[in-house]
């Protein structure tokens, strides 16, 4: 994946990330109007990082959060969740999923007792196999349309680059595959890129927003930053603006470290041979979590844990937590992520105002911040704040300079 995801590589997808950050803006400008602003937002990060993650794999622009494309990719991301889903952990984001209910969920007990898939179906309670076979074709349709319309693009000649499209035209990528089977490995990508990048890079910017309504000075030093830089409402950030912002580089490090998107790193590892580790025999096939969290909150190396400090990483010696995670199974988005995650920080940054609520005795409203429960990620839970542009100058900015590119 280096070739198309590695540091150098990715750079090609600079324009890209720029047209998405700015329609973000102009979208978040509506939501500024909004007294409870959170489920919106968050709903336009998740759309942005979607439109972004699809032309990164098909080349392919979402049409607005209605499009098929985008509904069918997130119902069959959703479906994996709840027939992944335990009774014990149902009772904690039920109520985030339109339509699931405790026995619906509660139907794929067999997650849990793998023999109940030799059940004949015609006995009562085996309506899950039902259940899990439409929900297949479900994804296959997901996978599979999109997959088709740039396939149909690149044999047209006219196609914007993406992953999908080089891999279409390099015949010797997937040498020994047969047709079917290597045109089954790339739809299966395409949407592992839609998958796995958009859900985490959308909650890394919530991350941030709860970071600078908690934290309102770490804010305002960013933004000082940001417009020593930039300017007043003269222009957005690029990616060559990076080195000249250490302490957005820094804040940046401090989200993903304050509350890591993936606490328990990401899908299990399993070790591929005996292994012997600080005194402890590891045997081959162990399933392996790696606790970022626990990582994270290590007082050998990050004093006062707790505590959201973007100066800790000033010091050289200060290593950023390893939030995408590490050795061969790091994950291999990482530069387009770290990339996405500036250019919208910093965008944000220079355009808008994260702050908290005042009660009716004009009292600020300190946040409680705190994650909630969910198979891999952990969303941060709703909360009370406002957003809002710096000043006119800035939503004029919005709206005559950006809006009309």
């Amino acid at each position: 994946m280096n070739n198309w995801l590695g540091a150098r590589a990715v750079q090609q997808y600079d324009g890209l990330l720029e047209d998405i950050v700015k329609n973000l803006l102009v979208r978040l400008l509506d939501v500024s109007d909004d007294s409870e602003p959170f489920e919106k937002t968050k709903h336009e990060f998740f759309l942005a990082m979607a439109s972004s993650t699809f032309r990164l794999a098909y080349g392919y622009q979402l049409e607005n959060d209605h499009d098929p494309f985008f509904l069918n990719a997130v119902q069959a991301g959703h479906n994996v969740l709840y027939a992944s889903m335990i009774n014990s952990a149902l009772y904690h984001y039920i109520d985030r999923f339109p339509g699931l209910t405790i026995e619906k969920c509660a139907d794929f007990l067999v997650n849990v007792f793998p023999t109940l898939a030799y059940v004949p179906d015609w006995l009562p309670g085996t309506g899950w196999k039902n259940t899990a076979r439409k929900w297949r074709e479900h994804k296959k349709y997901a996978v599979d349309a999109p997959y088709e319309w740039a396939k149909k693009q690149v044999a047209s000649g006219e196609f914007e680059a993406s992953i999908l499209s080089r891999l279409l035209q390099d015949q010797q990528v997937e040498q020994g595959l047969s047709t079917m089977d290597q045109e089954n490995e790339l739809k299966e990508l395409a949407y592992i890129i839609f998958a796995a990048g958009t859900d985490t890079s959308a909650t890394g910017l919530m991350n941030f927003v709860a970071a600078m309504v908690a934290n309102p000075e770490a804010q305002a030093k960013a933004q000082a930053e940001v417009d020593s830089v930039l300017g007043n409402a003269s222009r957005l950030p690029t990616i060559s603006d990076e080195t000249q912002m250490p302490y957005v580089r820094n804040l940046i490090h401090e989200v993903l470290r304050w509350h890591p998107v993936a606490p328990t790193g990401g899908a299990p590892h399993a070790c591929y041979q005996d292994d012997v580790y600080r005194g402890y025999d590891i045997r081959k096939g162990t399933i392996m979590v790696g606790n970022i969290w626990a990582m994270s909150r290590d007082e050998s190396i990050y004093k006062d844990p707790d505590a959201f400090d973007p100066d800790r990483f000033s010091d050289q010696k200060i290593p950023p937590a390893p939030a995408f995670g590490w050795g061969r199974r790091k994950c291999p988005g990482m530069h387009f992520a770290k990339a996405t995650l500036f250019l919208a920080i910093a965008s944000l940054l220079a355009t808008f105002h994260f702050s908290r609520k005042e009660d009716k005795d004009g009292n600020e409203i300190v946040p409680i911040i705190e994650g909630s429960v969910n198979s891999i990620t952990v969303p941060i839970k709703a909360f009370e704040f406002e957003l809002r542009p710096r000043s006119n100058r800035h939503r004029h900015f919005i709206l005559e300079r950006i809006s009309s590119n």
